[in-house]
């Protein structure tokens, strides 16, 4: 029984990332880079990974086709880093395989639906500076949300004070939809765009006619001045 633990301790495989450790869970391949002080996804991650932990790093960011050779990988954990931005194809090529995604406690502000709709993964995404909008409210209606985390997603900044600090749910249970809101501020802007350049044409054809009087007078002043033809005759 000591020897078959000590070989679960032992990293398999050449290719496994050199600040990680590489072995079996569950009869499946795991790659383990929990606490590593990693500030980005190796590179050299093993295809035939089932379980990655990344988990109480320093990874700010998850770039387009991170994990796109990852063809097995179910279960991605990404909690406790430092991850802000996550780009639009950032689980592209894991999305059919991939059973539990944890993107919990990070900085994430806001995230491009298309990045994660396409998933079937159930995913975690609590205790973030989340901006309350009507892109999160479409992610919470569409997207596979762990049950136990929802109540966990908290508005840090929202259109109005008042949502600031609540649990996104307890919002938009008291009847708070942020889509249309959403449009009614996309409306008030077109409104006004409109309106200015209105105003803007009203000043120019103002502006045009009183030219084109001052210069009618001038020249009405300036053919008065002029010697008449009867006064030639004279």
């Amino acid at each position: 029984q000591a020897f078959f633990c000590l070989l679960l301790c032992i990293p398999w495989g050449s290719s496994c990332p050199p600040s990680c450790q590489c072995t079996e869970w569950a009869g499946a391949k795991a790659v383990l880079c929990s606490s590593r002080h990693l500030e980005e996804i190796p590179k050299d991650i093993p295809e035939d990974a089932v379980f990655l932990k990344l988990d109480a790093n320093s990874i700010t960011g998850i770039p387009s086709n991170a994990f796109r050779h990852l063809y097995h990988l179910e279960e991605l954990d990404l909690s406790k880093n430092a991850i802000e931005k996550i780009d639009r194809a950032a689980f592209k090529g894991v999305a059919a395989g991939l059973r539990t995604l944890d993107l919990s406690s990070n900085r994430i502000h806001s995230i491009p639906k298309e990045a994660l709709l396409t998933l079937n993964a159930k995913l975690r995404l609590a205790n973030n500076p989340w901006h309350c909008e009507c892109a999160l409210q479409e992610l919470l209606w569409e997207a596979r949300l762990d049950p136990d985390s929802i109540q966990d997603i908290t508005c840090h900044t929202a259109p109005r004070e008042e949502y600031v600090g609540k649990p996104l749910l307890q919002v938009l249970d008291a009847g708070v939809n942020f889509c249309s809101m959403h449009q009614r501020t996309m409306d008030v802007a077109v409104f006004i765009t409109m309106f200015g350049w209105f105003a803007m044409v009203i000043v120019y054809v103002i502006c045009y006619v009183r030219h084109n009087q001052e210069d009618t007078y001038k020249h009405m002043d300036y053919m008065k001045s002029l010697p008449s033809t009867q006064d030639h005759a004279e």
